[in-house]
This record gives structure tokens, sequence and C-alpha cells, in this order.
């Protein structure tokens, strides 16, 4: 393989692809990049054997086709420190050459066989939707999903699509969200996947072209996006996610219209004095406006008076971990949002217009 490449390109598809990229494991070959030229195109490709992913480059001259694996951190830092606007790589056995104008480095890898297979995107979508459509409704819903917890379903994001309607519905036990979109499917039918919150992160690096369509095929027990220069393949999260609908509250008849920028601010002031051990904020509900109060041991006192577009209802108090609060309000993009309640002791849902939807469970204030 021998292939003069465009630097910044190709600084581009190894931060890329970097996501997936194993530091430490006692196979070796899941800490290197593959790098195959052909096609006037060179692609670049990695996986940890849950995601894979491969992007490619037509900014590049390909002189002789070919393939290399090189471990990625070495070859990360040598192209990022290089000060060329081109770089040369050649490749003979295992062993891989980078060239810039001044400087020569020598980089030992690995046989190209030793690599596991990526999947290839082949056949029909099962629907396609716009780049950033589907940035919306993944980042509306993403943060919710739980870190570390035995239920290892809600890991993970459900993906339903019923013909040409797609929702996404991410939740840790304590707050649930859910955000809804349209897209163009193949078929009428219905489909669901469970797909890992580490593949939806990627997937928000690579496919950043808002116009451009995203490709999406659920096979097996995989799932696969794809776009002309990219694919992003990963196994799907097994077991079920929890009846979701089921935690939706339905019977609201307390309900705040409010400034998304007025609610985050009143939020964040109220939530400076909380500690791990009061980390509550109690909104008092009002017709002629909301109060927000904090108090911490040995700290202080917070109170913060905010008006309301509209309120319908009888007076309400309920305590809410503020961070859940600010978490939801920088993912709206509409200027106001509603607050709806039954009692105390009740879920609050946050609503943004016809597509997203909030819920998060109160805390015991003091």
């Amino acid at each position: 393989m021998k292939v003069i490449c465009d630097r910044g390109a190709l600084v581009e598809m190894l931060n890329l692809v970097s996501g997936v990229i194993v530091s430490r494991t006692p196979k070796p070959v899941l800490s290197c990049v593959k790098l195959t030229a052909a096609d006037s195109t060179l692609t670049v490709s990695a996986t940890d054997l849950e995601v894979s992913v491969r992007v490619s480059t037509p900014r590049v001259e390909v002189q002789e086709a070919g393939e290399a694996l090189i471990v990625a951190d070495k070859l990360i830092q040598i192209v990022r420190e290089s000060v060329d606007s081109t770089l040369t790589l050649t490749n003979k056995d295992e062993s891989t050459v980078i060239r810039g104008q001044d400087s020569r480095f020598t980089l030992n890898g690995y046989r190209t066989t030793d690599f596991p297979p990526i999947p290839e995107f082949t056949g029909e979508p099962d629907f396609q939707i716009p780049a950033g459509d589907m940035h919306k409704i993944i980042s509306q819903t993403i943060f919710a999903t739980a870190r570390e917890n035995s239920r290892y379903a809600i890991n993970g994001v459900l993906i339903e699509r019923e013909g040409n309607k797609i929702a996404v519905i991410a939740t840790d036990g304590r707050r649930m969200a859910m955000a809804k979109g349209s897209c163009k499917a193949n078929k009428g039918d219905s489909r669901s996947a469970i797909v890992p919150t580490k593949a939806l992160n990627l997937l928000l690096r690579i496919f950043t072209d808002s116009e451009k369509p995203v490709q999406v095929r659920v096979a097996d027990n995989q799932v696969l996006f794809a776009t002309e220069n990219a694919v992003l393949a990963s196994n799907l999260v097994e077991g079920n996610f929890p009846p979701y609908k089921d935690v939706i509250p339905r019977d609201g008849d307390k309900k705040a219209t409010i400034g998304t920028d007025v609610l985050a601010s009143a939020t964040r002031r109220a939530g400076l004095l909380t500690n791990d051990e009061s980390k509550g904020v109690r909104l008092s509900f009002k017709a002629d406006g909301l109060t927000l109060s904090s108090r911490a041991p040995e700290m202080g006192e917070a109170e913060v008076n905010v008006g309301l577009a509209n309120y319908q209802g009888d007076p309400i108090e309920i305590g809410f971990n503020p961070t859940f609060i600010l978490d939801a309000l920088k993912v709206v993009d509409a200027e106001q949002v509603t607050f709806e309640f039954k009692a105390p002791n009740k879920p609050g849902v946050i609503r943004s217009g016809p597509d997203f939807l909030y819920v998060i469970m109160p805390v015991n204030i003091q």
C-alpha cells in the first residue's frame, strides 16, 4: 500500500474512530486501526468487537492499493503533531512508514488478516432519516440513560419505529426522556431495538452533516447506520426495556408554562445551596408565580422567584433534583416548556411541543 493523504482528512478520520479503540486489551489488534486504500479512497476502520466504525475519504492519492494494520495511539500522535499538509503512508508486510517533508516514522503493526471483520451495510435499509433529525432526537434522550445498572437493558436507548414515525426513549429508573420524529421507511411494519449508549454517542460524532440521510438497518442482533462515507455497526443490548408507557402520568391536573431560559436560570441559582445530603430544590407553584428554594445544613438557604406565562390548577409544592431538570432544559429547543404535576409524591412531566416528553421522579425535601 502507498497513499498520499491530506493530513487534515486523516486526523479527522482517526479522531472519529478513536472512540472504539481499546487501549488495554489481551487482543493487540483491537488497539489498532485498519487502513484500506482502494478505488481512490482511503478507509479507516476500528472495532472493540461490540461497536465497529468505518470512515472513508476521497482526499487521497492511491499510488498502490493495499491494507495496513497499525497501532492506533502512535499513529494518531504522529499525524496530529505533523506540520505537513499531506503525508505519505507506505506499507510492506507488517511495517508502515509515514513520511512528511522533514520526518520519517516506521511503525510495526500486525497482519491485516488478524483484524476482526467489520459488518457491511448490504441490502435495503429499514428506514432513512436526515442526520440532523436523528442527531436531535438522540441528543434529547441519551443523557437519561443509566451509567451503571444491573438492569442492563436501561444502559441502552430504545429506538422504536412504526411506519414513518420514530421514537427514541431512555431511562435510568429515576427519569425518562422520549423524543419523536419522522423517517422514510421502506416498509410499513413496526420494529424496535435497544442500542448501546456508546454506539449512539459515536453516531453523534460521526454523522454531523445535518442534510445527509442516514440509512438504518436492524439485522439479527445488530444495528447498522450508514452514509456514503461512514458505517457504524453495533451489537444490540439484550433484554427487555422497561414498559415506559406505564410510567407516563396521564392525570396531571396542574400545569405551568414557563420560559425555558427562565426556568434554567432559576434552577441553577436555587441549586447553588444544595449538597450531597440535600440534593433537592423545592418548587412552589401558584397562580402568581414560581418560587424555587433550597436549604443545606451549615451552608444556608436560597430562594428564587420567577414569573409564569400561565398556571392552571391548585398551588403545589414539589421537590426535584435540580440537575435532572437542567439536563432536560439543555436539550429543549423551544422558548417555553410546560411542567405538569398531580401531587408532591407523583412524577412531574416536562413537555416541549408534541415531540419531547420528560418524566422526572420527585425527591423528599425536609
